[in-house]
């Protein structure tokens, strides 16, 4: 590992540009494309610090990344997802490996079933019409948390080594 403290730091960041996306999602239901890329931009220095070997480990990142924003795009063609939430999504597969990302689509589609409800069960309440956009940053922010959380509590885990 090149560097314990960059790791820490690298993961900060990302919570905070996380805690950013499910804010201006619940302000504006929109998470910027800036945003979105620098969370990209930002995850082969995490893989670099975190260890990773350009071949295979660093491709399969990219391989992952691709098959994820391929599947979440199906969701965005479907109505079901913004397209600023494929993005979150697909840049946040680049930062962890499959098995997290695996858990990550989980909790994100429970708390994301969630919020739904609450949101439908809310505007039919206050008798709006249409349907109510749900500001999906937010189970997407939740689920990176606890995939994030993991990583702090298992330094040595599945990429983050200590020397």
């Amino acid at each position: 590992m090149h560097g314990e403290n960059l790791v820490y730091g690298l993961l900060a960041l990302l919570a905070i540009a996380l805690l950013h996306a499910a804010y201006t999602d619940i302000k504006r239901r929109e998470i910027e494309n800036w945003l979105n890329a620098g969370i990209a931009l930002v995850a082969p220095v995490f893989w670099w610090v975190s260890g990773l070997e350009p071949w295979p480990d660093m491709a399969f990142q990219l391989v992952l990344g691709l098959g994820v924003f391929a599947l979440f795009s199906l969701f965005f063609a479907l109505g079901a997802m913004g397209g600023g939430d494929v993005k979150l999504i697909t840049a946040l597969a680049l930062w962890f490996p499959w098995q997290q990302i695996l858990m990550l689509a989980l909790i994100m589609s429970v708390i994301g079933g969630l919020l739904t409800l609450a949101m439908v069960v809310h505007h039919r309440m206050q008798k709006r019409l249409g349907q109510p956009e749900i500001p999906y940053g937010v189970a997407i922010t939740l689920a990176g948390y606890w995939i994030i959380w993991g990583n702090l509590q298992s330094i040595g885990g599945p990429w983050i080594t200590i020397s």
